[in-house]
């Protein structure tokens, strides 16, 4: 069976002055020309997104391992190739100009791809390894995924992740292999693929229900204060429903406080602040030590979806597979408590 490895190789031929990088391939030791181009353009790319990433040329340079005179030349080559300013600069930081954002936008996956071709032509495409940028919903993040990342890390040693919290779908791949987020999709040209459905329930603390009563009826919501929570696609308060079966109830509800973050609202929601509805996911210690208490039970059919995005490549990196099979795992473990 032949073996294949491919690699980037520099021409060091001194009658050579472009400076090309020859992609090669070796089939049992005989090497096989493919093609040629300007590798001072790939590594111009590559102090870019570095700079992108640090947010100056000094800890870019720091990166690596060069000086920062030596980014700010890679830099001013590439704005001069390109006929675009891809910086603003001040004296202490740089930032990305429009061009350069776009720029960004459409380098990084490329940028990546080649480093999977890389890996995959060493072999290494089965292996999980490496460094995997995840950003994932803040809630789930912390209440499903961070209690349970040692058993991650201790069946893939090798793996290495950069975990970033967010909630809003505005450029949520920017940088990132994977995105984690609740609600309906719109993937776009990325891949979606659903983990789980998982339900919403109304609940609150039983010093509020004490103190102005139980709804037994969704009608019942009326007049009562509500803990609202903000959408971060709209910018609005998520309207209240109340599903069973196949009926469904839009009631009316009015409340002071508006929370963007799920850990706020929650807490809020045990101090006795008002009612909340919420994702069941997550809240299973609170509602099993009495400190939340679930209501309006019989109408508590509505379902949230919650998705993982990654680029839409033919065979996503044995690290992304590895880390969405983990996540739907937790995830449904989480919801069956």
């Amino acid at each position: 069976m032949l073996t294949q490895r491919c690699a980037l190789i520099k021409d060091h031929n001194s009658h050579n002055q472009n400076d090309k990088t020859s992609l090669l391939f070796a089939i049992n030791g005989c090497e096989i020309f493919v093609m040629s181009f300007d590798g001072r353009l790939l590594t111009g790319v590559s102090v870019f997104l570095a700079v992108a990433e640090a947010g100056n040329f000094a800890k870019a340079a720091d990166v690596l391992g060069v000086t920062p005179s030596g980014i700010s030349r890679a830099i001013g080559r590439l704005e001069t190739r390109m006929g675009v300013r891809l910086f603003d600069r001040t004296p202490r930081s740089v930032a990305l100009t429009e061009e350069g954002r776009l720029f960004r936008l459409q380098a990084l996956p490329l940028v990546a791809g080649l480093e999977e071709a890389a890996a995959t032509a060493a072999g290494s495409a089965a292996a999980v390894a490496g460094r995997l940028r995840v950003s994932i919903d803040p809630w789930f993040a912390r209440t499903v995924l961070a209690p349970q990342l040692p058993r991650l890390t201790e069946t893939y040693p090798d793996l290495k992740i950069d975990l970033m919290t967010a909630n809003s779908r505005d450029d949520m791949m920017s940088g990132v292999d994977v995105a984690v987020r609740f609600g309906s999709t719109n993937a776009g040209s990325l891949i979606a693929r659903k983990l789980l459905d998982i339900r919403v329930i109304t609940c609150a603390a039983p010093s509020y229900l004490e103190r102005f009563g139980v709804p037994t009826r969704p009608e019942d919501i009326d007049g009562h204060e509500a803990i609202l929570f903000r959408d971060p696609e709209t910018g609005r308060a998520f309207p209240w429903e109340f599903h069973r079966g196949g009926e469904i109830i839009r009631a009316k509800v009015e409340g002071r406080i508006v929370f963007d973050d799920p850990s706020a609202a929650v807490a809020a929601c045990i101090a006795g602040q008002g009612i909340f509805q919420s994702l069941e996911i997550g809240l299973d210690s609170w509602l099993q030590t009495g400190q939340l208490r679930q209501i309006l039970k019989n109408w508590s059919d509505e379902h949230y979806p919650l998705y993982a995005y990654h680029p839409a490549r033919h065979l996503p990196p044995a690290k992304v597979r590895a880390f969405l099979d983990f996540v739907q795992r937790v995830a449904r473990e989480k919801a069956r408590h």
